[in-house]
């Protein structure tokens, strides 16, 4: 691509197959000027075809002009030209002056870009940037009176240049890339020195209906991605070559495929229809190693992570089986223990006493959110959100016996190990 003062030319693109003419919001609204002032539909359709297939050549951008030339199907070339009024004077120089009112516009600008509230303040100072309905006229040495195919074609190629560069359509109306920014530096310079040396307020934000004013021209969303039967398999590491000092194949094995796992859990939780509704709490280190030692088979990898975890390996089980029975929340309720807050305790009092007729029910010993049934191993504990966890004591340690129940009774029976108590209640 060359650059002039006053004509750009842009080298030709490659054919556009399986993929839009815009992409942009501003490059679609340059076509729906074409589409929406063609008087015969079968041009536009024809234009659409000639670029997809890459006929369109070099484009040639100037004040009020873009020129190429584009070849039919049978090879035959046409000078095709596609003209755009250019602003006046007084019309851009209302323009330099709305812009430099606005940091964002510049920094817009400069960032190759030609958002809304830019277009929508442009037109409200009386400068159309955009073209509108019968503005962008046609000229081809086909002879035809209106757009053609071969004018079509270069409209559609021109949003795929306004894509990469919207300085392309303000050179067509009528100011060069380096002589607008220059310009726009000297206004806003100028405003500085005559501004109050008080701090300028801040910048107000911009509206919700601005933003979203040109919603009829914006591409539609990709559909959501397909999620796999299962996550990938990732790369044997068994080769003939020697590790290198430090590096532990087996680990790296390891550590890839529970990544594969975990990538594969992230994509099914992002595409649920709950997803969202409730940020997921960041993992602590602690609590990172139980879940990597939950995918973990016995070995190595697990000593490492029980080491790295500060626990050793029966407290490293404990927790591993506690994380199966019900994640971070019950890892808390095995590690943790609080007092229960009044209003939390009677609620918690009501529920035992509920779950049982009074000749049945347990004795029990509470501890804080921890409540022993005297003369048996069995345990429950209250989590934070209100629901039971039953524990039972093998070999000297309490140990997580199944998921949490809502119910006291439920939980109380899969404590003293009765096949019984429903696992899945609450």
């Amino acid at each position: 691509m060359t650059d002039g003062n006053e004509e750009r030319t842009f080298a030709a693109l490659p054919p556009a197959q399986g993929q839009g003419f815009a992409q942009t919001w501003w490059g679609r609204a340059w076509l729906k000027a074409l589409e929406d002032a063609a008087l015969d539909s079968e041009p536009v359709k024809t234009g659409r075809r000639l670029a997809r297939t890459g006929a369109v050549g070099a484009v040639s951008v100037r004040p009020g002009r873009v020129t190429a030339v584009v070849r039919d199907l049978d090879g035959t070339a046409h000078r095709s030209d596609v003209l755009l009024q250019e602003l006046s004077g007084e019309q851009w120089d209302r323009f330099l002056d709305m812009a430099v009112e606005r940091a964002g516009h510049v920094a817009a600008l400069l960032d190759r870009e030609m958002p809304p509230h830019l277009v929508e303040d442009a037109a409200a100072s009386g400068v159309e940037l955009l073209p509108g309905l019968g503005d962008l006229e046609a000229e081809c040495d086909c002879g035809a009176w209106d757009h053609c195919g071969h004018t079509a074609a270069l409209c559609y190629q021109m949003a795929r240049l306004l894509d990469q560069d919207p300085f392309a359509l303000l050179l067509m109306r009528g100011r060069a890339e380096r002589t607008l920014l220059d310009e726009l530096q000297a206004r806003g310079s100028a405003t500085a020195k005559n501004r109050p040396d008080a701090p300028e307020p801040a910048q107000q934000g911009v509206d919700a209906g601005e933003a979203y004013a040109a919603g009829d021209i914006l591409p539609p969303l990709p559909a959501p991605p397909v999620l796999p039967e299962v996550p990938g398999r990732p790369p044997s590491l068994d080769t003939e070559a020697a590790p290198a000092p430090g590096v532990d194949p087996a680990a790296l094995e390891f550590l890839a495929t529970a990544t594969a796992a975990e990538a594969h859990r992230l994509l099914a939780e992002a595409l649920s229809p709950t997803h969202g509704q409730e940020a997921p709490a960041e993992l602590t280190v602690g609590q990172d190693a139980v879940r990597l030692a939950a995918l973990a088979p016995e070995g190595a990898i697990v000593e490492r992570l029980a080491d790295g975890s500060g626990r050793d390996r029966q407290e490293l089980a404990l927790a591993v089986r506690a994380w199966h029975h019900g994640g971070v929340v019950a890892l808390a309720v095995l590690e943790d223990e609080w007092a229960v807050e009044a209003e939390a305790l009677t609620r918690a009092r009501a529920a035992l006493e509920a779950a049982w007729d009074e000749d049945e029910r347990p004795r029990l010993r509470a501890t804080h959110n921890r409540w022993t049934a005297v003369g048996t191993p069995a345990q429950l504990r209250l989590g934070r959100d209100g629901r039971w966890w039953p524990y039972r004591k093998e070999r000297g340690r309490w140990t997580p016996a199944g998921p949490a129940a809502g119910d006291p009774a439920t939980a109380f029976a899969m404590a003293q190990g009765d096949p019984g108590g429903d696992p899945m209640s609450g």
